[in-house]
């Protein structure tokens, strides 16, 4: 018999029976260790959702995904079943990705621990018996180092522990690290001298140094930052012209907002009064037309002064044609 009714009859087949919370019982009466099965309680095993499974890998799985209470009690395990009738080296990994999958749809719940996942891998294949390691590990060139690598904790990188001295000594690495131990602690200001003095050793490109002092701008609190990197430009021979890029780019900030308030408050003050040329007047009318006006007074003016048309015409909110028109007897 040779006709295939589906693509996977073998896991369609696995899949049918397995969905079955009896049939499910049952296997992992039989292949659950036994202090894992003295954990579980069986008779809460419960299917879980499609939702469990990953939609990047969904093409390359046929997991079913059990959850089940502890005997203790409410508790989070779930049981993860493959079926595999070919043979794959990186199998053992795979079981390691689909568990954290189901470890990180268990947080997205709202869950703040990370459940158990037992995973059992069901292999059916003509080779026999399964050729490759069921140990995640060993999918790795290098086993032993691998081990040490995931077995233990990760390496913490804890700058916020260190001493300025040791810092200074970390090379091309000292800048980045000195100023972002202290960017939410210390007044920027207190560190020229250390600044200066890293910036001296040309360990470091006018990009790096263009995107370190946005940095200070954006997150720090340096009171006044455009006199700040002044005095680092002055004593900064390499980086000086990047830094006074930066400080005029920050004068410029500076004047535009101040233009942008002195437009508001313009604006404010010229739709008060066209509100109370309307009441005056009773019409709604007035109230538009005393705006407008007030408007178009403002638009004069900043053009007069050299303002760009694009920036009146987006402070003031006036037409092109309005613009237009200011001029005209």
């Amino acid at each position: 018999m040779s006709k295939k009714f589906t693509p996977t009859p073998h896991d369609s087949v696995f899949k049918q029976f397995l969905s079955e919370k009896e049939t499910a019982k049952d296997f992992f009466d039989i292949w659950l260790p036994d202090e894992i099965k003295s954990l579980c309680d069986l008779d809460s095993l419960k299917v879980e959702s499609g939702s469990f499974v990953d939609s990047e890998m969904r093409n390359y799985q046929s997991d079913i995904l059990y959850s089940v209470n502890t005997q203790q009690g409410k508790g989070y395990v779930y049981l993860l079943i493959e079926h595999q009738s070919t043979p794959d080296k990186l199998m053992a990994w795979r079981l390691m990705r689909y568990s954290m999958a189901a470890m990180q749809k268990h947080l997205e719940a709202g869950h703040k621990k990370l459940p158990l996942v037992f995973p059992i891998l069901f292999y059916t294949g003509e080779k026999s018996p399964y050729p490759y390691s069921t140990h995640w590990l060993d999918c790795f060139h290098d086993r032993k180092l691998a081990e040490r690598i995931y077995t233990q904790p990760f390496r913490l990188a804890d700058v916020t522990t260190l001493e300025d001295g040791q810092i200074m000594k970390h090379k091309r690495m000292a800048l980045l690290t000195l100023i972002q131990k202290h960017i939410r602690r210390r007044d920027m200001t207190e560190l020229v001298d250390s600044i200066v003095k890293l910036l001296s050793y040309n360990y470091y490109t006018d990009n790096q140094v263009i995107t370190m002092f946005n940095y200070l701008i954006q997150e720090g609190n340096a009171k006044k930052p455009m006199e700040f990197i002044t005095h680092i430009a002055k004593k900064s021979e390499k980086h000086e012209g990047a830094l006074m890029t930066i400080a005029q780019a920050l004068r410029r900030e500076g004047l535009q907002e101040g233009l942008q308030k002195g437009l508001q408050k313009g604006l404010q003050k010229g739709k008060l009064e066209g509100y109370q040329l309307g009441k005056n007047d009773g019409v709604q009318e007035g109230k538009l037309e005393g705006e407008k006006q007030a408007s178009m007074k403002i638009a004069r003016q900043l053009l007069e002064k050299g303002v760009e048309r694009d920036i009146v015409k987006l402070s003031t909110g006036l037409t092109d044609t309005e613009m237009s028109n200011l001029f005209k007897d």
